[in-house]
């Protein structure tokens, strides 16, 4: 392999590296999380239907408040008539005409329906909390998925810089083996193993080169942009090792999804209390300013024949009771399903709230043990480096075999991706735990 093509490859695996590109994008995490925020299509569903739950929650809706409506209602009707009298020929009349107008402004207003205006005002406002609580939710999701999804575009990035360090000695191996060749010190077998090993290494660069840009698709999509849309991260994995296990169970009570099942728990209790109130009377104030107008023509008045109007004005109102007696048991059904749907919620609460407990155990678990793997992992790069280091240089000497060379860069290159495995696993667990307890948005110490 030539030199030119060697470089052309690592000047390709420059172009992906942070702090290494001038005409790409510079994205920092706060960067794409604003971003995140304003263009994620998941936030722009959910905050329309908090609008819904919103505008729902009124006293109108609840049935507090009165109807107030207009109605103009205007007959005619058109007859032949025949009247007889005793002491009289009868009378016809073909094509008698009957008009009449009613106009008026009606009132209907239900001043008690056994609680259930006070109850549906309750659970409405209760189901506009849960609306909000279900946006915030989707918002931490989101915040939770790009944090991960950027992270992740970092690790990719770090694993291209280690397999870029290994190339470099592959290449120079490749170099050093020619030369010896050259001069007759080398067998030609040793130039093809390092060639196979260069072409290995490269390789594995350009599979590493395929998932770094996926990873950046996956975050372009979470920030709702253009799949294409190229950058350079500019964060490195930083890990807050002060996150305790004891404040995290006590945290828990902030989680939205958790409050919402508690929310789900009094929506129900506010349906048994509103099946109850079915057994009490209901009481309805009826009102009304009314403007009768009627005309008849012809119409007999006495013994003449002519045309009758007549028109009424006036105000109606009155007031009903409603007591329900027996309605076929339906009232026992709904207040036995009520009770029934109290017991489903809690039991569906105490099912979430456990989940939750259950993964908060495993996302700490794995968070302290990273954090005691990245000392050691930390230690053993510094000495794989040193190691890698030192075989290459006993190699241009002649003192080291191939092999042992090759074993040395593939530990260097193992412990390096190792690390930053061990560093983003950390991370991830921390963002689990700092998803759970909705504590995302809260600066932590690295920071």
């Amino acid at each position: 392999m030539s030199s030119i093509k060697v470089m052309v490859l690592l000047a390709m695996a420059a172009l992906l590296l942070p702090g290494k590109s001038y005409s790409q994008e510079q994205l920092s995490l706060q960067e794409a999380i604003r971003i995140g925020l304003e263009n994620n299509y998941d936030i722009k569903v959910v905050t329309t239907e908090q609008q819904l739950s919103e505008n729902n929650a009124t006293l109108g809706n609840a049935g507090f408040l009165p109807t107030i409506e207009g109605r103009v209602t205007r007959n005619f009707s058109q007859n032949d008539t025949r009247d007889q009298f005793s002491s009289n020929e009868p009378r016809e009349i073909n094509d008698l005409t009957n008009q009449s107008t009613v106009s008026g402004v009606y009132l209907n207003w239900t001043i008690f329906d056994g609680m259930g205006m006070f109850i549906n005002y309750n659970r409405l406002k209760a189901l506009e909390k849960s609306g909000k609580l279900f946006t915030k939710a989707t918002i931490e999701t989101t915040l939770s998925d790009i944090t991960d999804s950027y992270y992740q575009v970092v690790r990719q990035a770090r694993k291209i810089s280690a397999l870029q360090d290994a190339i470099a000695i592959s290449e120079e191996r490749v170099g050093i083996t020619q030369a010896q060749f050259d001069v007759g010190v080398s067998a030609k077998v040793e130039i093809l193993r390092a060639q196979v090993d260069y072409n290995t290494d490269r390789s594995e660069f350009l599979l590493q080169q395929e998932a770094f840009k996926n990873a950046k698709i996956n975050l372009n999509q979470l920030l709702g942009r253009n799949p294409e849309a190229d950058f350079v991260p500019t964060d490195s994995i930083v890990v807050d090792p002060s996150i305790q296990y004891e404040q995290l169970n006590t945290g828990l009570a902030a989680n939205p999804t958790l409050q919402r099942f508690q929310l789900n728990r009094e929506v129900a209790q506010l349906d048994l209390r509103s099946a109850q109130g079915l057994r009490l009377p209901f009481v309805n104030l009826t009102g009304g300013y009314v403007r009768n107008e009627s005309e008849q023509n012809p119409a007999i008045i006495g013994q003449q024949i002519g045309t009758n109007f007549r028109e009424s004005t006036g105000f109606n109102y009155g007031i009903s009771l409603n007591l329900p007696i027996f309605n076929g048991f339906e009232i026992r059904r709904q207040t036995q399903n009520a009770k029934v749907a109290i017991q489903a919620n809690t039991l569906a609460f105490e099912r979430e709230q456990n989940r939750l407990q259950s993964e908060i155990a495993r996302a700490y678990n794995v968070y302290s043990n990273r954090l005691q793997l990245l000392e050691l992992e930390e230690s053993n790069v510094k000495l794989a480096q040193e190691n890698a280091a030192i075989a290459l240089e006993r190699y241009r000497l002649g003192l080291l075999t191939a092999i042992e060379l090759r074993e040395a860069q593939r530990n260097e290159l193992v412990a390096a991706n190792r690390l930053t495995d061990i560093q983003y696993e950390a991370k991830a667990a921390e963002t689990q735990l700092r998803f759970i307890t909705s504590t995302l948005l809260q600066p932590t110490t690295t920071e």
